[in-house]
């Protein structure tokens, strides 16, 4: 009768042990998790000093004081917090700088969301000032339904709504209410 029991027993151990070997399905992605909580960034980085190069040119400097990478989301984005500084250089090595208070980039959708205090002056000093601009990386164009003011060569035009391409040889401020002429 004990040997019976013992057995009994046994064989409920291996049922139970044998039921939770079966029930995990190796998803590594789940363990790779355990630990990060889903509102935590899988890495941040200080003090960024990103080049990009193409064909031995400089053609970007990045500059932030932090950056955090949520790409484990869904909707995976890199967030400047501390926000950012970018010299873009064209062919002529001439610098235009963008400045924001605060950056996040979209990995899907290839779209760039700078907020605060956004400055963009492009080398042959033109200047836009708006508190929210987007910048579309593939179709190359920058964006915003908020006031602006852009310094032209000859004018300040301040409005609500901004578009152009990323050179600015077609900037268009949408709704004007105020030109100032800008004399020599």
């Amino acid at each position: 009768m004990r040997l019976n029991s013992l057995h009994s027993i046994y064989n409920i151990v291996i049922g139970i042990s044998m039921t939770m070997f079966f029930s995990c399905n190796g998803n590594m992605k789940e363990v790779q998790k355990i630990g990060i909580s889903d509102n935590e960034p899988i890495g941040i980085a200080e003090k960024i000093n990103l080049k990009y190069t193409d064909s031995g040119r400089v053609t970007a400097n990045l500059l932030s004081d932090k950056m955090l990478n949520f790409t484990n989301r869904d909707f995976p984005y890199y967030e400047y917090p501390e926000g950012i500084i970018l010299h873009l250089y064209d062919e002529k090595n001439t610098k235009s700088t963008v400045v924001s208070d605060y950056a996040i980039i979209y990995d899907q959708t290839n779209l760039v969301d700078l907020q605060g205090n956004v400055v963009i002056t492009t080398g042959d000093n033109r200047v836009l000032k708006t508190e929210q601009l987007f910048y579309d990386q593939k179709k190359q164009w920058i964006f915003t339904n908020n006031p602006v003011s852009f310094k032209s060569e000859k004018d300040i035009i301040n409005g609500i709504g901004f578009d152009s391409n990323k050179d600015f040889t077609n900037a268009e401020v949408l709704e004007v209410n105020g030109i100032i002429s800008v004399q020599d």
